[in-house]
């Protein structure tokens, strides 16, 4: 399942199809509130995060579609609409960008614009977009529904005694090597690839 839209570029563009996809300026690791649609066109002090939610209503029919998108939809209101009935778990995730070394704003560009832009050459933010493969084991995700397991994200910490789990410095000892000798750190002039700016 997919959500959003590498090639959109504007709010409402963004906004008219995938209204659960957002930017937060992140004031400190607890903040909440006064997300975006773009990019935060202001240095964060504690980094930006992007918040990606999944559509929970299902057709119920197909477990894929050839856009990945169209077999669910989000609801309309708390209602699914009549051609998605069926409820789904809902799939989310915030990821962290550590933009910290870029808060010098005298080291943005001149015009005032922000100085981020996505691997894919989107510089607006609105291309935001997520990826869901279903990678469970067996039955694990119902014995984890069954048992209302959750998670508190401000301690790392998992509530669900029927999952096998793993710290988070555990999972992080999970590393690819670099494929490509490209430079991927720091600021830089160009893109990796040379992926154009659009």
């Amino acid at each position: 399942m997919t959500v959003g839209d590498p090639n959109i570029r504007t709010a409402a563009a963004l906004q008219a199809k995938y209204k659960y996809m957002d930017f937060t300026c992140l004031q400190s690791s607890m903040t909440r509130g006064g997300q975006t649609l773009n990019f935060p066109t202001r240095p964060c002090p504690a980094g930006i995060m992007v918040s990606i939610r999944f559509p929970t209503c299902w057709d119920g029919k197909n477990l894929d579609s050839p856009d990945h998108q169209s077999h669910v939809a989000y609801p309309n209101g708390n209602a699914c609409p009549a051609s998605h009935p069926v409820t789904v778990p809902q799939v989310f995730y915030e990821t962290y960008w550590n933009t910290r070394p870029f808060n010098n704003q005298a080291d943005w560009p001149t015009d005032g614009s922000q100085p981020f832009v996505w691997s894919f050459g989107d510089k607006t933010g609105y291309g935001i977009h997520g990826d869901y493969v279903f990678g469970w084991k067996g039955d694990a995700l119902q014995r984890a529904m069954d048992q209302n397991c959750n998670s508190d994200l401000f301690s790392n910490s998992i509530n669900c005694n029927t999952l096998k789990v793993q710290s988070l410095a555990d999972a992080n000892k999970c590393t690819i090597s670099r494929k490509v000798n490209e430079d991927l750190d720091g600021w830089l002039t160009k893109l990796p690839g040379d992926m154009p700016i659009m």
